[in-house]
């Protein structure tokens, strides 16, 4: 089993080997990341609010059978 303070090493080193993105082509993409978050998660919440609709709609109608 690896020690923990090697594992933590070549964290670092791989990490120093990366190639990170420059700042201006990182903003747009952040914002897409945002944007994209933001639609779905409204999407999902019309949705969530829409099948509930419907079931308590279905309860009324049969009286909870």
């Amino acid at each position: 089993m690896a020690k923990p303070g090697k594992y933590l090493k070549e964290v670092v080193k791989e990490g120093k080997r990366v190639r990170w993105p420059e700042k201006d082509k990182l903003w747009p993409s952040i914002a897409v990341v945002i944007s994209i978050a933001v639609i779905v998660a409204v999407f999902l919440a019309l949705w969530d609010y829409l099948g509930s609709s419907i079931i308590d709609l279905l309860t009324k109608a049969f009286g909870g059978m």
